[in-house]
C-alpha cells in the first residue's frame, strides 16, 4: 500500500454505504481523515452504519440533508449507484468538489499495477478467465471491483509483485481522476444503463474514461469489429491491441472457426475451448491477450480455456441429464444478454424466461429465436413473453408460476440433446432480491430433478 498520508487531515465526504461505501469509509479513517458518512438508509436497519458509528465516524443516515455541504470538505467518495443528478451530487459540481467513486482511491494506494476491464457485456468472465490463467501461470493474481470484492481493499493488501484484475463499471468509471490501468480492455459497447447516463453518447464516454491517463507504456485491448469502439480507440495513447471474431488475421488477437492468431500467428486450436457462444469468443480474447502481454504461460492460458465452462449466472453450465444439457443465465437482465445466450448454441433450446417488467419490448430477440422449440414463461412479464414467443413461431410455449415448476416443465417438454436454458431477458427484482437468488433457485430446481 502506498500514499497512505495524502488523506490525512482531509475531510471526506462518503455518500452511500453498501460494500464500497463501507470499505472506503474505514479505509479513509484508518488514513487519518476526518470521515463522514451519509447514507439513505435509516440507521435502525443498517448494520455497516453501525459499525462506522461505533469506530468513532460520523454518520448521518435515514436520507440526504440539503445543508449537508454547508460544511466544508475536500473530497467526496460516492456509492457507483448514486446518480449524478442528485441533489448533493449536484451542489458539490457546482462547488467544482471532487467526486470520486471507490476504485479511484484504490488506485492511489495499490502497489500493484492494476488490468482493468469494462464493456456492456462479457466484463465478469473476461475478468475470471484472465484471472484463473494468471493464477495458474504461477502470478498470484487479485480480483476485485464490480465483480464483488470491494477494490481499494484489494489494493490495500497488494502487492508490488501481484497484479489487480479489476471488473469496472460505467458508474465506478465516472468516477475516476488518475486512475490508470497498465492494461485497459473494453470488450463491447452497447445501448445500456441509459436511466442512469441519460444517452447512448454519455454511456459511451463513461467507458471511454478507462484509458483517458493512460500512457505510451500501456496497453489498450478493444473491439475492433464495433466501429464506436474503433472510434475510442483512436484518441488512446497506449498501445493499441485490437481484437476481431471475425476471422480476420491482424496485429492484435484474432479468431476464424478453427484457431486463435496472436499477431497474425497460429496460437491456439479453438477445439480445445469449453465455453460455448461467439460472445464468449471476445472474452476469450481479451483475456488471452491480457495474459500474453504479462508474460502468462501458454499452458496455463490452454489449461484454463480446455476446463472453464462458465462464471456463475453467466451462461453456466449446471448439469446434463438424460441427455439434457442444463444453463443457468441469470445474469441476462435484458434482451441483448438473452440474444447473446441464444447465438451459442446450433441445437434445440428450451428457454425459460421472464421477470421484472419495465415494459420493455422483446422484439430484439426475434431473429434469435428460431431455434427455440419451446418457450417456459415466468414472472412479471410471463403473459407478455409468452405472446412475443408465439408470435416468433413456438408453439410449444407455456406458464409457470415458479422456478421450480418452470424446470419441471422444461424437463417433461425436452428430449435427448435439448439445451433448457434459463436467461430471463428481464430483471429478478419481480421475484428474487437478485439475479444470483433466481439463479440459485433454478439451480436447486435442477439439481432436484432425477
Amino acid at each position: 500500500m502506498k500514499n497512505i498520508d495524502q488523506f490525512k487531515g482531509q475531510k471526506i465526504l462518503v455518500l452511500g454505504l453498501a460494500k464500497s461505501g463501507y470499505a472506503a469509509a474505514e479505509l479513509l479513517h484508518s488514513f487519518g481523515a476526518q470521515v463522514i458518512v451519509n447514507d439513505a438508509s435509516p440507521l435502525e436497519n443498517n448494520e455497516e452504519a453501525k459499525v462506522l458509528l461505533e469506530q468513532g465516524l460520523t454518520v448521518i443516515c435515514g436520507g440526504h440533508p440539503k445543508d449537508l455541504l454547508d460544511e466544508s470538505f475536500d473530497l467526496i467518495v460516492k456509492n457507483p449507484g448514486i446518480p449524478y443528478s442528485n441533489p448533493i451530487l449536484q451542489q458539490a459540481a457546482d462547488m467544482n468538489l471532487p467526486i470520486w467513486t471507490e476504485i479511484e482511491l484504490a488506485y492511489r494506494i495499490s502497489e500493484a499495477p492494476i488490468i482493468g476491464i469494462t464493456g456492456s457485456n462479457g466484463k465478469t468472465t473476461t475478468t475470471t478467465l484472465l484471472y484463473h490463467m494468471l493464477n495458474i501461470g504461477g502470478e498470484n493474481p487479485l480480483i476485485a471491483g464490480n465483480i464483488g470484492t470491494v477494490a481499494c481493499s484489494v489494493a490495500k493488501e497488494a502487492t508490488k509483485e501481484q497484479k489487480i484484475v479489476l471488473e469496472a463499471s460505467s458508474f465506478q468509471l465516472m468516477g475516476i481522476d488518475q486512475f490508470r490501468p497498465k492494461i485497459a480492455i473494453l470488450t463491447n459497447l452497447y445501448e445500456a444503463h441509459l436511466d442512469y447516463h441519460g444517452d447512448l453518447e454519455s454511456y459511451q464516454d463513461a467507458k471511454a474514461q478507462m484509458i483517458k491517463n493512460q500512457l505510451a507504456d500501456d496497453y489498450f485491448i478493444y473491439n475492433a469489429d464495433q466501429p464506436h469502439v474503433v472510434e475510442i480507440a483512436e484518441h488512446a495513447a497506449a498501445v493499441k491491441v485490437p481484437f476481431s471474431v471475425e476471422g480476420k488475421k491482424m496485429t492484435g488477437i484474432s479468431a476464424d472457426d478453427l484457431r486463435i492468431y496472436w499477431n497474425g500467428e497460429p496460437f491456439i486450436d479453438r477445439s480445445v475451448i469449453k465455453l460455448p457462444g461467439k460472445h464468449n469468443l471476445e472474452n476469450i480474447l481479451c483475456a488471452i491477450a491480457a495474459a500474453n502481454l504479462l508474460g502468462c504461460k501458454k499452458s496455463a492460458i490452454i489449461d484454463v480455456l480446455s476446463s472453464f465452462t462458465g462464471v456463475k449466472h453467466r451462461m453456466q453450465f449446471v448439469k446434463e441429464l438424460n441427455g439434457r444439457k442444463y444453463y443457468n443465465d441469470s445474469k441476462a437482465t435484458n434482451t441483448l444478454a438473452t440474444k447473446s445466450a441464444l447465438t451459442a448454441f446450433d441445437g434445440p433450446v428450451i428457454l425459460l424466461a421472464g421477470g421484472l417488467d419495465r415494459g420493455h419490448s422483446f422484439e430484439e430477440l426475434r431473429p434469435y429465436m428460431d431455434n427455440v422449440k419451446a418457450v417456459i414463461a415466468l414472472g412479471e412479464t410471463k403473459e407478455r413473453f409468452a405472446t412475443f414467443a408465439r408470435s416468433c413461431g413456438v408453439e410449444d410455449v407455456k406458464i409457470a408460476s415458479s422456478m421450480e415448476e418452470a424446470v419441471q416443465l422444461a424437463q417433461a417438454n425436452s428430449v435427448e440433446k435439448d439445451v433448457i436454458l434459463l436467461s430471463p431477458a428481464s430483471a429478478s427484482w419481480d421475484e428474487y432480491p437478485s439475479f444470483e437468488i433466481r439463479g440459485d433457485r433454478f439451480i436447486t430446481a435442477v439439481q432436484a430433478l432425477d
